[in-house]
């Protein structure tokens, strides 16, 4: 037996009528973190959400690599000078910022900064590096803790003061460079996160929600039972604001000079987990897809008296034929009932379960238990290979696909900011249509609670009617929630 020492409570909380408690439940039970850490915001990650943080980052980073992004390791820190360079981007973080001041007993004559993202880190560097055309495009990427003073409520994954991610930058000869730029980011969060069966509307954020700085941002809201969007990762066009301040210029062919086009995207590892979490899992537990579950296939006895022997032989052939390509744990405690083991390793998340008594010795046969649907299967022991594959095949399908139907569920049709107040105190997002005047969103927010996340990036969809909150002509099709 390979784990020890978790609770075999199973989770009782239905995670639509109770997300809070379900969710602050299963994080510890589970293994995936533990939030008592003495430190407002900071979580401490156990052995599964650290095993499936790094099963993500590593599909995440082979993607960036193929795509040509250089992997690179900036520091933590920054001048309080260069922080300050880009006037859009310091208001929209000054109120978040880490700052140090003293070094020991000794007052720093400059403060330093804490990196609550890395542009004013990252873009004296390609100041330095870019000199002609030939250097460009330049992509880098890093995988880092990043850190803000979050004044809102902290909750573990989504919002806490240090947290996980995946920032990428990049510069471009031309316009048109960073645009085809934006759809490669694009298409590399959006493979990540189709292979985690995650869910989710890709939006262009209003221009007064955009991210501090750039010329337009586009975010990845996943859906969450709770009704609340979660924004796991973003694709900024950065424009030439940045390259402007920090003087990023090169050599054309002709021999003239131009400042650079930038991008920048961040793709928030832990708030990816939490949504694989929140969206697949259910009042059991965890159900975590085939390939980022740490352990994959579990095999419980289910003992006889005048079969122990037998059923132990059974299962070891299985475990080495299974361990072979699976990450794969035999349960062969004593102390534990098969019901108390179910309980364990449903609450784990584990895809499938291999369930032998006598009955399956005697047939040469094994039962698989899927997680996604709790059903049972008997296979034959010669085709278990080949069956256990089929069956992780379909309950990826099936995550996928029950997490698609959810959102399309969850988003619902308002006409009037009453209907808007409605849908999301039944915890769902709500289409509307809108004049794009920040006044009206905000009126919008105070009245029914939501704020406008966007308008669709990768669906054109038409205005046809006035605006729900003014009666002017619609410009917009928008998408209101409340929010992480």
């Amino acid at each position: 037996m390979e784990e020890e020492g978790m609770s075999v409570a199973a989770a009782t909380i239905n995670k639509f009528t109770n997300f809070s408690n379900w969710f602050d439940e299963l994080l510890f039970q589970a293994r995936i973190a533990d939030s008592r850490f003495p430190v407002k915001g900071f979580i401490v990650y156990l052995e599964n959400g650290m095993f499936i943080l790094e099963m993500i980052r590593r599909r995440l980073e082979e993607l960036l690599v193929e795509t040509g992004h250089k992997t690179m390791m900036f520091p933590l820190v920054t001048t309080d000078e260069l922080f300050g360079k880009e006037a859009e981007h310091i208001k929209g973080f000054s109120s978040e910022v880490f700052v140090i001041e003293r070094a020991g007993d000794k007052q720093l004559e400059k403060k330093l900064i804490v990196r609550p993202t890395s542009e004013t880190i990252i873009y004296p560097m390609f100041k330095l590096w870019i000199r002609s055309h030939a250097d460009l495009p330049l992509k880098v990427h890093q995988t880092v803790n990043v850190y803000r003073y979050e004044t809102k409520a902290t909750r573990p994954l989504y919002r806490a003061r240090e947290f996980p991610w995946n920032e990428a930058h990049t510069a471009h000869a031309t316009a048109a460079d960073a645009e085809q730029q934006v759809r490669e980011a694009i298409e590399i969060y959006s493979k990540v996160l189709r292979e985690l069966g995650i869910s989710y509307l890709l939006l262009k954020r209003p221009d007064f929600d955009k991210f501090a700085g750039a010329k337009y941002s586009i975010a990845f809201d996943a859906w969450n039972p709770d009704g609340k969007v979660n924004q796991v990762a973003t694709v900024h066009n950065l424009g030439r604001n940045f390259s402007k301040v920090f003087e990023i210029e090169f050599e054309q062919k002709d021999g003239s000079r131009a400042l650079v086009y930038q991008l920048c995207y961040g793709f928030g590892l832990s708030r990816v987990l939490a949504a694989l979490i929140s969206q697949h899992g259910d009042d059991r537990g965890c159900v975590f897809p085939p390939s980022v579950a740490p352990v994959q296939v579990v095999i419980v006895p289910i003992p006889f008296k005048g079969y122990e022997e037998a059923i132990a032989s059974y299962c070891k052939k299985i475990h080495e034929r299974l361990a072979r390509v699976y990450r794969c744990v035999m349960d062969d405690r004593e102390d534990v009932t098969p019901g108390e083991k179910f309980y364990h390793w449903e609450m784990l998340g584990v895809p499938v379960r291999v369930e032998v008594g006598p009955k399956e010795v005697s047939s040469n046969k094994v039962t698989l238990f899927r997680r996604d649907t709790l059903e049972r299967v008997e296979v034959d022991l010669e085709s278990l290979e080949a069956q256990v594959e089929e069956l992780m095949r379909k309950i990826f399908t099936s995550l996928r696909e029950r997490s698609s139907r959810m959102m399309e569920r969850l988003i619902v049709e308002a006409q009037t900011p009453d209907e808007v107040k409605k849908a999301l105190s039944e915890r769902k997002i709500a289409r509307i249509e809108w004049c794009g005047k920040e006044d009206c969103a905000i009126k919008l927010k105070e009245y029914a609670g939501g704020e406008i996340r966007g308008s669709r990036f990768d669906v054109a969809e038409v205005p046809q009617k006035s605006c729900i909150v003014c009666g002017e002509r619609a410009q917009e099709v928008v998408y209101v929630a409340k929010a992480y």
